[in-house]
């Protein structure tokens, strides 16, 4: 018996596994949900596979249910994350699991959704389904973190991505943007805008550097994510790429400028569109614009620059995870510091990656508390 279970165990851990990586295909293109996968598995082989559509709809164990059609009955499904429980237009996924006759399900994280929490797991097994909890939960839960602090913290997951010198430098003083990693490294960012639901700037950046931010992997470019910058006194010059792309892809500027001014509406006819917000010390009051990008379905915001939006975010301590990437050179003088480097990483974090990129070393750290 215990080799039997051990071998299911195993098994359940390779299709979870597979689920997890087919989950990352819609990352940061299901709005307001998350990008959950489903495998429907007989005599262990996939029969059915979804992931969370675009748009956030239909959900994934729906479509791999219909792609297994009648090999769905007596089948196990794998799931990224609890079936929802709530009925809206269409019943549960619960209930769709039910009716197609699969016999088994295995979920790996947990749905902090009030409406769901538990809720799917009890119409499975009030209908005789054998249901297996918390497999790779922690590895599906880090895909869908933006989802899980939205729900929980009514904000954002905050990504903060830094590129540091080897000597602890972001860049140097007057010279706009410096490269400080390789051409691995760089795509690597793109992926990961690529997988994020929004990218934040500074204005200090937006004007020194003139940045694009927009995904540039050949194939990618339609991921690009909602480019945000906070220009307290609307400083984000017209002719900047921002401001001449935001017809194409999205730019929100974060302001207390009032609407009427003409700054604001020569930005406006160039389809950047506004985020009201708050001041405290002279400074947004960025735990309550967070707020406000999670009302607007936004789970996952990478920080891209520069070190003042850095350390605010650090000592508001709203940033979730940290991603560091680490260049083999030195900036020298008229460097600026990095905001943090491994040494001086803020208490509550514990590392979750150690890689290499190029000639580049990429560690990413992930909140504990």
């Amino acid at each position: 018996m215990a080799d039997y279970l051990k071998e299911q165990a195993d098994i359940d851990q390779r299709f979870m596994a597979a689920a997890i990586r087919l989950s990352r295909r819609n990352l940061g293109l299901t709005v307001t949900n998350p990008s959950v996968a489903t495998l429907i598995v007989r005599d262990g082989i996939i029969v059915g596979r979804g992931v969370t559509a675009v748009g956030g709809r239909p959900h994934a164990e729906t479509q791999a249910l219909a792609e297994a059609g009648d090999l769905a009955r007596g089948s196990t499904a794998y799931v990224t994350l609890e079936p929802c429980a709530h009925h809206g237009k269409t019943p549960p996924c619960a209930e769709a699991l039910v009716a197609a006759g699969v016999t088994r399900v295995v979920g790996a994280a947990s749905d902090p959704d009030s409406r769901v929490s538990g809720k799917g797991y009890a119409i499975l097994r009030a209908s005789g389904i054998e249901v297996t909890e918390h497999v790779l939960a922690t590895e599906a839960a880090d895909l869908m973190a933006g989802y899980m602090n939205r729900s929980v913290n009514k904000r954002p997951e905050v990504i903060l991505k830094l590129a540091v010198s080897a000597d602890g430098m972001i860049g140097r003083k007057g010279e706009g943007q410096v490269a400080i990693t390789g051409p691995e490294s760089r795509r690597q960012v793109h992926v990961m805008r690529a997988e994020s639901d929004a990218i934040l700037v500074g204005i200090g950046t937006a004007v020194a550097d003139d940045p694009d931010l927009r995904c540039r992997l050949e194939g990618l470019e339609p991921r690009s994510p909602i480019r945000i910058v906070l220009d307290r006194k609307l400083r984000l010059p017209p002719t900047s790429k921002l401001a001449q792309t935001a017809r194409a892809t999205p730019v929100l500027v974060a302001t207390e400028v009032e609407e009427a001014l003409p700054e604001r509406r020569e930005l406006s006819d160039l389809g950047v569109g506004f985020l009201a917000v708050e001041t405290h010390d002279g400074e947004i009051a960025l735990p309550e614009l967070l707020e406000d990008l999670a009302a607007k379905g936004i789970g996952s915001v990478m920080v891209e620059g520069g070190a003042a939006t850095a350390r605010h975010l650090l000592e508001e301590d709203l940033v979730d995870r940290i991603s560091l990437f680490i260049g083999p050179a030195a900036i020298g003088a008229n460097g600026v510091a990095s905001p943090l480097m491994r040494e001086t990483l803020p208490e509550g974090f514990r590392q979750i990656r150690d890689e290499v990129f190029g000639d580049d070393r990429y560690l990413e750290f992930v909140r504990t508390s």
